[in-house]
């Protein structure tokens, strides 16, 4: 088995995606909002890349890899030179990733859910910052399928 057929959820995610991002405090205060493309794939030696393009209206734009390994009981991992996490699948429409920004050290966790909805054709996001055990930022992602 490879990651196609041991995560069948993170293969329709596949493709390109557009939408924003409102990053919030722990009180929820807006601190940022700006716009991201996105584009999902899996490659051809079974490995997941997402490659992130954000957007922000003062003319400033990133553009970020994010390079995913398979590491096999329906998990994937991966590990770059900002940061370091796993996802899986919990259902049918429900993708758990946990990762750390390797800069912040390991007082500072992220915990994100990602929902696909039924149609394939939009997803929700949200990422919990969590610091000493308490939340000090959510980032809120809705983003709809481009191709």
């Amino acid at each position: 088995m490879g990651l196609r057929e041991d995560m069948p959820l993170l293969a329709k995610h596949v493709g390109e995606w557009a939408g924003e991002y409102v990053h919030v405090d722990g009180a929820g205060k807006e601190l940022d909002r700006h716009r991201v493309e996105m584009t999902c794939a899996i490659t051809e030696d079974d490995r997941y890349h997402q490659t992130n393009r954000y957007f922000w209206d003062d003319g400033r734009t990133e553009v970020l890899e994010f390079p995913g390994s398979y590491l096999g009981n329906g998990r994937c991992g991966f590990d770059t030179e900002r940061l370091k996490g796993e996802f899986w699948e919990l259902d049918s429409s429900t993708i758990y990733l946990t990762w750390q920004y390797k800069a912040e050290g390991e007082d500072l966790r992220l915990y994100e859910l990602i929902v696909l909805s039924d149609d394939g054709k939009s997803r929700n996001r949200v990422w919990q910052w969590i610091k000493d055990g308490e939340c000090v930022k959510r980032t809120l992602i809705n983003e709809k399928r481009v191709s």
